[in-house]
C-alpha cells in the first residue's frame, strides 16, 4: 500500500515538474502587448521568421505639442525618416530565443533620443518581461520591466 502511495506521488510530482518545465521554456511567451515601465508606450512584440521585434501600437501622448498632429520621429539620426509617425513604428527587431526564457542578439530604438542600443529580454514570472538596453556590453546599460496587456 505504501509503495503504490509512492508510486502515485513520484509520478505526480514527475509531471507538475515537466509541465512547469514545459510552461517556462516556451520561446513564443513574449508574443503580446507590453506597457514599458513609463507607461507611456505600449509595444507590440511578434514574431518575424525566426526572430522577434516589436513595434509601437499605443502612447499615452500620440500627439505632438507643437502640432497637435501624431508625433512623428525627429530625432531619428537619418533626416529622411524624421517624417515617419512613431505610432506603428517597429523599434524592436532581430531577437533570437536562447536558454530558459531569455531572447538576445536584438536591437531596440528610442525614438525620443533617436538612437539605437543593442538588447536582450527576459522574462519574470507570466506578465513581467525585464529589457536591458546597452552599448557594447551588458553590464553598461538600463533595464526596463515592462507589463503584459
Amino acid at each position: 500500500m505504501k509503495k503504490l502511495a509512492y508510486i502515485k506521488f513520484t509520478l505526480c510530482c514527475t509531471i507538475l515538474f515537466l509541465s512547469f518545465t514545459l510552461v517556462q521554456d516556451n520561446p513564443d511567451a513574449i508574443i503580446g502587448s507590453w506597457k514599458n515601465g513609463e507607461g507611456t508606450g505600449i509595444i507590440q512584440i511578434y514574431k518575424n521568421g525566426d526572430k522577434y521585434q516589436g513595434k509601437i501600437i499605443w502612447l499615452k501622448e500620440p500627439n505632438d505639442p507643437e502640432t497637435g498632429k501624431p508625433k512623428l520621429d525627429k530625432n531619428h539620426p537619418d533626416e529622411v525618416n524624421h517624417k515617419r509617425p512613431v505610432m506603428g513604428l517597429v523599434n524592436m527587431w532581430g531577437f533570437k530565443y536562447t536558454d530558459k526564457n531569455e531572447w538576445t542578439g536584438g536591437k531596440i530604438y528610442d525614438p525620443k533620443n533617436g538612437k539605437t542600443y543593442s538588447c536582450k529580454m527576459s522574462l519574470d514570472g507570466a506578465t513581467k518581461l525585464k529589457v536591458r538596453g546597452y552599448i557594447g556590453v551588458s553590464l553598461i546599460g538600463r533595464t526596463d520591466t515592462w507589463t503584459k496587456q
